[in-house]
């Protein structure tokens, strides 16, 4: 009999960031009181699935993000480095859209290509470690449920690539809201259905900056 296996992929909280800048994979950026409750929120969204297996990113806030699920769950969490938030060149700037490093002509040369992006790290390769990260979590919980805690671009584009979509995107439409859970379901190996939900919803309401979270 084929099992029946879900990863729920949750994109962790809003990050105490007043400085406004992408922080990509610097160390020290933790989650503000705001993105605490948004962790709390999914694991009480996630309180009566069968969740066997938690892993998470291993920035800070991704880990702050996973404590209250692997808590209520009696589970440690793993890390996988491969769930971690895509390289970017913008790194440590501020980018807000006409604002900070991109009205900086010396910096446009950085954003000529869009398609792989020129930017950061490839589409291509966030895709297959990611693809292999959520194969790895569904082989620790074969038959029952894992969570994993990454980023938002890496999320949406894990989420592209098993729905044979293409990989460069606008940010702009991204469907991956802060503390949202994308759920790959298998049926032994292969994903039969990905499903997505927003349960701090309510709390990104609240917050203007959550709208626009720099390095998520």
């Amino acid at each position: 009999m084929t099992s029946k296996t879900v990863v729920h992929v949750l994109r962790h909280g809003e990050v105490h960031n007043p400085e406004k800048i992408l922080y990509g994979r610097l160390p020290g950026y933790h989650l503000s009181e705001l993105g605490v409750q948004m962790a709390k929120a999914a694991a009480q969204a996630v309180a009566e699935r069968d969740i066997t297996y938690v892993v998470a990113s291993p920035l800070e806030r991704a880990q702050q993000t996973a404590e209250p699920i692997a808590a209520q769950f009696g589970l440690p969490i793993a890390v996988d480095d491969r769930l971690i938030e895509s390289a970017n060149w913008f790194e440590g700037k501020r980018v807000s859209v006409g604002d900070g490093s991109l009205r900086d002509p010396r910096n446009w040369w950085v954003m000529r290509d869009p398609v792989t992006p020129s930017w950061g790290e490839a589409y291509a390769l966030i895709a297959k470690r990611m693809y292999a990260a959520l194969e790895a979590a569904r082989v620790e919980a074969e038959g029952h449920e894992a969570l994993c805690v990454s980023h938002q671009l890496p999320i949406w584009t894990l989420r592209n690539h098993v729905e044979r979509k293409r990989l460069w995107h606008d940010p702009r439409k991204r469907q991956c809201g802060l503390a949202s859970l994308t759920s790959f379901h298998f049926e032994g190996a292969k994903v039969v259905g990905v499903g997505y939900s927003e349960p701090a919803a309510h709390l990104i309401a609240m917050s203007p900056t959550a709208r626009t979270a720099k390095g998520a």
